[in-house]
């Protein structure tokens, strides 16, 4: 059976998806948007700024579910310009104190709510 996650320390869902899932042992982290957390809003700054606050939302719901961000398995990455590989690579690493997760990194033409980069996770309990 799966539990819900839910997380007022990270931005609420834009749709009708849960902010994670827990089955299993396993957490299931919705992508993540630089979304302020207390406002819902779009936080438009560089690349490195809004990678910085994906992966501060994403962090803090892999917490809520009872876990952290050593125990991710796996992120997708997905951005709309691959011409920010190296600066989101730099802020993604500072997030990993051990080995880094597996990961995949995409060029997409768009993203929700025009953002430049979007980040899930799947991640052991």
């Amino acid at each position: 059976m799966k539990s819900i996650v839910n997380t007022n320390k990270a931005p609420a869902a834009i749709g009708p998806y849960s902010q994670a899932t827990v089955h299993n042992g396993v957490i299931y982290v919705s992508g993540q948007l630089p979304l302020c957390p207390e406002t819902g809003e779009m936080v438009l700054g560089d690349i490195a700024q809004e990678t910085q606050l994906v992966m501060s939302n994403l962090a803090a719901i892999i917490e809520a579910a009872g876990s952290n961000m050593d125990n991710v398995l796996k992120a997708t990455i997905l951005l709309t310009d691959m011409g920010h590989f190296a600066q989101v690579n730099e802020v993604y690493a500072k997030f990993f104190t051990g080995a880094p997760p597996a990961r995949i990194c995409y060029q997409v033409c768009a993203l929700p709510k025009g953002a430049s980069v979007e980040i899930d996770a799947i991640c052991a309990v």
